[in-house]
């Protein structure tokens, strides 16, 4: 039997405890069974005081306790928390919300990605983190900032945006602006511009903002956080070969993460199943009683699958909640066994390392309610017993084999910003169209894969779901047919050309469906259409016209045609649809294409390897499935037959 594959760790911060408890935290960390620790990424204000006065020696110490004991390190870069001196060199550094309020001082992220000034402070102490640590030993991997985007902070109003975006856009548009009038159809309302820097951002409008307009500024936004990211990342690299890691958040979707992965040599992110499901996930209000105390059964899993695409198939855990955290609306003590289940269901999906967020509770400032491993007291917290469960566990069994996927879904950052742009009715959200068609091959007990703009390789799918995509190329969508996958386009996908132009023949701009989408209604949540033979439509509905060629693939019991197969055999699927009518839907599709499913029972998942399968019970109670009775929190690791 070969050693298993799958490390754990945990984040750690030495400048909050007394230096005589550093040695005996490293030796706890190492009994406990942890491989790595991150450290840094918030302590600029102890590594440099004031500028250019550096103040290493209790890094140095720090770093040196942690690996002597036997941990691997992952330094953080600080720059998601500027110190003082920083705000007072550049006051105007800080990022401005759409009403032009400043997001003050006081916490973090506390600036704007396109200040020049802030970048150069930036690479300063950047560079002077790799001189430094580059060839030390302990330095195993290294993190850039925290947590790009999170509390909204991608999306800046502030002059520095302004004039990077301006400047932007002529690089784009080239010497003449009316190519811009012409593509943002800028002769609607008198909009045209004489000159780039006529060109404000798109807020404070008296009513809503050319989307082409807002567009252009959302992707200008996205490609600021790539370039702020690529810096540090260059400067690492003079100096250490150490692999680089960025935390990325779930469902922060207001910058491409693709981009910024190809910066990257693994990706990870922070996983808070409680937290997520009370303020992101989308969960109706039933199922936020019934999975409470354990996180949605599919929101983990969807970002796990997502950012295993990021770097090609490398990613981590870099904060997995190990108990309850201190920012949701509520904040629930996690079922007893949910640490564990989230943590193997990590390894399940091909994480590396499933690192907790933290080691110790610490008792002052904003995360005071938040859990770690430990109580402030040192004693273990419940979390702390099921890692160590977790680690007898992954010492007691096989290497963890890759996943085999037959569905994969595109994921598109772009579209998630066109959405937003123009969502055309309230609450609507490409994340969550995404998010439907995932927790529907999950629910059919399928691995999903996410492919996107920079996958190259498509082969090995018997089936490719591509719905939302509002802007995509001809040349990607021959891409992606060339992997003899099943495909299924969606609602939205194709439907604008350029900058959020309806194609003049009517959408979809696709070359594999001929049928037209003649007009779109929205409907309130609480209206909805029957659909023949089960499951109901509603939210976003196209009126489609058929090609002479295609024929009606789903209607809705009026009669009313809401899916096509076309001549070319793929699905066009023109409405958005509840969970039972995409089972119905998938189910039919897959039985046609003989694709092997099984329908799991609610609130269980399953996750197959090459050579074994996981079930995991995310309900509170005692479940019978095809493989026998499971009870809450279980997992069952089986045998791939």
């Amino acid at each position: 039997m070969k050693p298993n594959n799958r490390e754990l760790g945990t984040c750690y911060y030495p400048e909050h405890w007394p230096e005589d408890l550093w040695q005996t935290d490293a030796e706890q960390m190492i009994n406990l069974g942890l491989k790595w620790v991150r450290i840094g990424e918030f302590s600029w204000s102890r590594l440099e005081p004031k500028e250019n006065e550096f103040s290493f020696e209790w890094f140095d110490r720090a770093i040196k306790t942690l690996g002597e004991a036997g941990l691997s390190i992952i330094l953080g870069t600080p720059t998601a928390t500027p110190p003082t001196w920083v705000i007072k060199k550049f006051p105007d550094m800080l990022a401005l919300d759409a009403d032009g309020r400043p997001r003050g001082f006081g916490s973090r992220r506390h600036y704007c990605f396109s200040h020049e000034g802030y970048r150069n402070q930036c690479s300063k102490i950047v560079r002077k983190l790799a001189e430094r640590y580059g060839s030390n030993p302990y330095i195993q991997a290294w993190q850039t900032d925290n947590e790009y985007g999170c509390h909204d902070t991608t999306i800046s109003y502030s002059s520095s945006a302004l004039n990077s975006f301006q400047s932007w856009l002529a690089k784009i548009y080239g010497n003449d602006v009316n190519k811009l009038n012409e593509e943002w159809g800028n002769v609607f309302w008198s909009m045209e511009y004489q000159g780039y820097d006529e060109i404000p951002l798109p807020n404070l409008t008296v009513t809503e903002p050319n989307p082409a307009h807002a567009l252009a500024f959302r992707r200008f936004t996205s490609s600021q956080v790539t370039t702020f990211n690529r810096i540090q990342t260059q400067i690492i690299r003079e100096y250490s070969s150490a692999p680089i890691i960025h935390n990325f958040m779930g469902r922060i979707t207001d910058f491409d993460h693709f981009d910024v992965g190809e910066d990257l040599d693994i990706a990870s992110w922070d996983s808070y199943p409680l937290g997520f499901l009370l303020d992101r996930a989308g969960a109706t209000e039933t199922e936020k009683n019934i999975f409470l105390r354990q996180g949605d059964p599919d929101f983990q899993a969807f970002h796990h699958d997502l950012y295993r695409a990021v770097c090609g198939g490398r990613w981590w855990v870099m904060e997995q909640q190990p108990g309850p955290v201190n920012w949701a609306p509520y904040n629930p003590e996690p079922l007893p066994g949910m640490v564990r289940l989230w943590t193997w269901e990590a390894f399940a999906h091909g994480a590396e390392t499933v690192s907790y967020f933290r080691w110790r509770q610490v008792p002052f400032a904003q995360e005071q309610m938040h859990s770690g491993l430990l109580q402030p007291n040192s004693a273990p917290a419940p979390g702390y017993f099921e890692a160590r469960q977790v680690k007898e566990e992954l010492d007691a069994s096989p290497e963890i084999s890759n996943g085999l996927s037959d569905v994969a879904i595109y994921f598109d950052y772009d579209a998630d910003a066109a959405w937003n742009v123009q969502p055309t009715g309230e609450g609507l959200t490409y994340f969550q169209l995404i998010m439907d068609h995932y927790r529907t091959f999950r629910r059919l007990g399928l691995n999903v894969d996410f492919v996107h703009k920079n996958t190259e390789d498509f082969s090995g799918y018997k089936l490719i779901s591509v719905v939302g995509a509002i802007h995509i190329s001809s040349d990607l969508i021959s891409r992606i047919a060339t992997s003899m996958a099943t495909l299924v386009f969606g609602p939205r996908t194709g439907a604008r050309v350029g900058n959020m132009q309806i194609p003049k023949n009517l959408p979809p701009q696709i070359n594999l469906v001929k049928s037209r989408i003649l007009r779109v209604e929205t409907l309130p949540s609480n209206v909805s259409l029957e659909i023949d033979p089960v499951g109901r439509a509603g939210r976003y509905i196209e009126i489609i016209k058929l090609d002479n060629n295609a024929s009606p693939y789903l209607k809705l019991k009026n009669g009313q045609v809401i899916a096509t197969k076309e001549e070319s055999g793929v699905i066009y699927l023109a409405s958005m649809i509840d969970q039972k009518g995409l089972t119905a839907f998938y189910q039919k599709l897959f039985k046609e294409i003989k694709l092997d499913f099984l329908l799991m029972p609610d609130g269980v998942r399953r996750r197959s390897t090459e050579i074994e399968e996981f079930w995991f019970n995310y309900n509170n109670k005692v479940v019978q499935t095809k493989i026998g009775e499971m009870k809450p929190a279980d997992i069952i690791r089986l045998p791939r037959v």
